[in-house]
């Protein structure tokens, strides 16, 4: 008898059409649809991701900047550079190109 009203009483709360309810509704909210919760997980992880990029570049271009602003202002530094980068040379000089294996 004990056994019956356990039984009743358990199927009455899940039967409880408030319960179903919040059930149905974590299901769909959980793995249907745009918004569902695994969604929103890829795409804030999509988000850091980017962020994380959008610094790499911010400093890179503050790097770049950097350089720019010291070939503009210093010719030393420009000539350096032109030989460095570009194997530019003055008149008379020679180039010599060292390869390390």
């Amino acid at each position: 008898m004990k056994l019956q009203d356990l039984w009743n009483g358990t199927r009455k709360w899940i039967l409880n059409k408030y319960v179903v309810t919040i059930v149905i509704f974590a299901i769909v909210m959980t793995f249907c649809g745009q918004h569902s919760f695994i969604n929103r997980y890829k795409n804030q992880k999509k988000i850091k991701q980017l962020e994380q990029e959008i610094e790499t570049y911010n400093k890179n271009i503050e790097t770049n900047e950097r350089k720019i602003n010291e070939l503009e202002s210093n010719q030393e530094s420009l000539e350096k550079f032109a030989r460095e980068q570009y194997l530019m040379k003055q008149e008379g000089e020679d180039i010599y190109l060292v390869e390390e294996e």
